[in-house]
């Protein structure tokens, strides 16, 4: 038996354009302290896993190749995804290319995580439950009534249900409640359980993905294969229906990096220059100078500059999609 660290990298990052780019997604941006999200996740885990698999894509597997290098990991299987078919395929990808008792530690690449006694407790606790037969997601107790998280609602260790990103009232409700924790988008569990349970509930996804992972050729998927793999995430696919899931509520600092009002919290908490009323820049040395405005960031790339409000973060994936049909060079 293995614990391996399976790290999902095919996302886009598309709240975070423009500085967020298909050809250089968020994960592989040099602004965390001079390394990458992907680097921090790799290098945080290597002290609890045996092994390291990357699941990533076709447009960036390169990127992984490079930081996996520039970290000094040398030892490390890799997945290449033809084309986005979300996380319940990808992890079914790892998952059947692994003995049936390995454990999977499912970590996405994009995010930021406090390393420490809490983690390593949390971490430790999962492989427990997940060596049990459990498939176990980690809860991270919510310290702000936020929108833009999933909730998991519970009693201890037992899952009571899940809650799509709520409105202001109900994440206020949550957070006051002490029954709820952010939905961390980690995961843990033995490969065969995971696999028996998607079998169970996604069939198709099941079948296809097998398919087509057994017609891959060097970790590298065929596009037609995969697009006969229905879409859909892992939460859909098995953590909402499962009667294995047990969830570890955790305590460790953790952000999914998701916005750019996530990025504007760590960069005042690292001592990032701000004006007197909030205001920040990134990406430009040029002078800048805001009139009438607070809390406002100011992004600038070569091609791109974007103003907004830290308060409507979440509103940049609509930039991003209009650019995506109307502007297709610059996303």
């Amino acid at each position: 038996m293995a614990i391996v660290n399976v790290i999902l990298s095919g996302g886009v990052g598309s709240r975070l354009w423009p500085l967020s780019r298909k050809s250089r997604p968020k994960q592989y941006l040099p602004i965390f302290n001079g390394n990458t999200l992907f680097q921090h996740t790799v290098k945080r885990n290597t002290g609890f896993c045996d092994q390291v698999m990357v699941v990533g894509n076709c447009e960036n597997y390169e990127l992984s190749r490079n930081d996996l290098s520039s970290s000094g990991i040398v030892k490390y299987t890799e997945i290449i995804e033809a084309c986005p078919r979300n996380t319940a395929a990808a992890i079914a990808f790892a998952a059947f290319s692994l003995k049936s008792d390995d454990i999977l530690f499912v970590t996405p690449s994009d995010h930021l995580i406090e390393s420490g006694h809490e983690y390593q407790i949390a971490v430790n606790r999962a492989a427990q439950l997940a060596q049990e037969g459990y498939i176990v997601t980690f809860g991270l107790k919510p310290n702000r009534a936020e929108t833009g998280y999933g909730y998991i609602e519970s009693d201890g260790e037992e899952v009571k249900g899940f809650l799509e990103k709520p409105n202001l009232a109900s994440a206020e409700a949550y957070v006051k409640s002490g029954d709820f924790y952010w939905n961390s988008g980690m995961f843990c569990f033995r490969a065969g359980i995971y696999l028996e349970e998607l079998r169970r509930f996604e069939p198709e996804v099941y079948e296809a993905s097998k398919f087509a992972i057994d017609k891959a050729k060097d970790g590298k998927l065929d596009f037609e294969l995969s697009m006969r793999i229905p879409s859909i995430s892992v939460d859909y696919a098995v953590m909402e229906k499962t009667k294995r899931i047990k969830v570890v509520p955790s305590k460790f600092a953790w952000s999914d990096m998701g916005s750019f009002e996530s990025i504007y919290d760590h960069f005042v908490m690292e001592g990032y220059a701000v004006d007197s009323n909030g205001n920040m820049v990134i990406g430009s040395s040029l002078h800048t100078e805001f009139v009438g405005l607070s809390n406002t960031i100011l992004i600038q790339t070569g091609d791109a500059v974007l103003v907004l409000n830290k308060e409507n973060a979440q509103d940049v994936k609509k930039v991003f999609e209009q650019l995506e049909r109307e502007k297709p060079g610059l996303v």
